[in-house]
């Protein structure tokens, strides 16, 4: 899928003035039906299935707040498959509004803005419970699962159950990853493709519950692992690109510690550095061709790179500058391509300069829980994408290397070390 690019000076985009906000529509059953249709093609080639527990309990016309996993494209195919007839709202990143905003509006999308905290989209939601009789469909990880587990989570999850104040139901998915990896550059595998939708909490539970009580609740839920349920279900992907830009996800060798030259292709994981080469095989599990492994789980290997992040960070080591194309989004017409500039990532934050000197932006640390990083970014390029509610900045490095994996790693350890140092200060006062 493709996006609209255009090109425009830094100083014309930030001057256009900012779009008004529109209230949440209630898809009617017309274009319900129209989702419905759209995603079955795809729905029956991996012969979709979904088991619904506790389903029951929601009212035929209450509306409830789902939280479901993403780890595919495909998961926009399953929410009408899941719930139809009754209406839904689904929360949707901005970029996928840009020049199709119309249509999105009328098959219940709502808009957000990725990693940035928006008090008008608890407004949207409220609107949406209260005065369309709407569910809200939310995917809290926002971003694709790297390595098919869970990405790290909002913490504020349980104190938005209790500020909207309706059932809670939880949708985790099977079998979309394995089919659809983020890092495969869209080569989409033979698998099967399933869903659990669970009845979590009713609405006087979640009014009676404490926020931290349901946040410990939903993490639970969000506790899977993609290539672990391939290897314990015995699910044979033996499609020869299996591992085509798996080098995206595990950028480092663990064996001459060479960042961003590994290279991912066929069923091949290999560094040019050191020479030492993996193979993933047919049922995910990865062997070191001279049978000297150091992993043999690909989220294992992304844990220990995330392990070696947090100690540059804790360290002072971590340090990151990059050259990049910059683009920018503050609409629902066009993305705006305003020239090049310089991003860098210290213990500071991410800061990015750049367009002739009028662009400067500092993304602190605190900020938010993580960023926006993609792989392919609407078939551009690999991307970082960091900004507020003026305006998003999408940031195509242009070195040689994978990097994207990392900074987000980064930005997600240096949070938690902040709010930490945070939480101490607050303790001693």
């Amino acid at each position: 899928m493709k996006i609209k690019l255009i090109k425009k000076s830094y100083d014309e985009v930030i001057a256009t003035p900012p779009q008004k906000r529109k209230k949440p529509i209630k898809p009617n059953i017309f274009w319900r039906t129209v989702m419905k249709i759209a995603g079955l093609p795809d729905l029956i080639a991996v012969r979709f299935k979904c088991e619904k527990i506790g389903m029951d309990k929601l009212g035929k016309h209450e509306p409830c707040l789902i939280l479901m996993n993403h780890s595919a494209f495909i998961d926009l195919e399953i929410v009408p498959s899941m719930l139809y007839p009754k209406p839904f709202n689904i929360i949707a990143t901005t970029d996928s509004f840009i020049g199709k905003g119309w249509v999105m509006r009328r098959i219940g999308c709502v808009p957000t803005k990725k990693f940035v905290s928006e008090l008008s989209l608890i407004k949207d939601m409220k609107y949406t419970l209260q005065k369309n009789k709407c569910s809200v469909v939310m995917f809290p990880e926002a971003g694709y699962t790297f390595d098919g587990k869970t990405t790290t989570l909002p913490d504020t999850l349980g104190k938005l159950c209790k500020m909207l104040g309706v059932p809670v139901v939880v949708a985790i998915t099977s079998g979309a990853f394995l089919r659809d990896p983020l890092y495969n550059n869209l080569q989409k595998r033979k698998v099967r493709v399933s869903a659990k939708m669970e009845y979590l909490l009713s609405a006087d539970e979640v009014k009676s519950m404490p926020a931290e009580q349901i946040q410990s609740l939903i993490e639970s839920r969000f506790d899977f692992d993609g290539f672990k349920y391939q290897q314990e279900n015995k699910i044979k992907i033996n499609e020869k690109f299996r591992a085509d830009c798996l080098n995206r996800v595990l950028y480092k060798c663990p064996h001459c510690m060479q960042e961003g030259r590994m290279q991912g292709k066929g069923a091949l994981l290999s560094c040019p550095v050191c020479g030492k080469t993996y193979e993933l095989d047919e049922y995910g599990s990865l062997a070191a061709t001279d049978g000297d492994s150091r992993f043999a789980h690909v989220p294992d290997w992304f844990e220990w790179e995330r392990e070696c992040v947090r100690a540059e960070l804790e360290d002072v080591k971590y340090s990151v500058s990059l050259p990049v194309d910059i683009c920018m989004a503050i609409d629902e017409k066009r993305i705006y391509s305003v020239g090049e500039g310089v991003l860098t990532h210290t213990i500071e934050g991410l800061h990015l300069t750049g367009c002739d000197g009028r662009l400067d932006y500092l993304h602190t640390p605190q900020a938010s829980y993580s960023i926006c990083a993609d792989f392919n970014f609407y078939e551009i390029g690999d991307v970082i994408a960091i900004g507020n509610h003026k305006a998003i900045y999408y940031c195509f490095p242009k070195t040689e290397g994978d990097i994207v994996a990392k900074v987000r790693l980064a930005a997600e350890e240096l949070y938690k070390i902040v709010m930490a140092q945070k939480r101490e200060k607050s303790e001693k006062a």
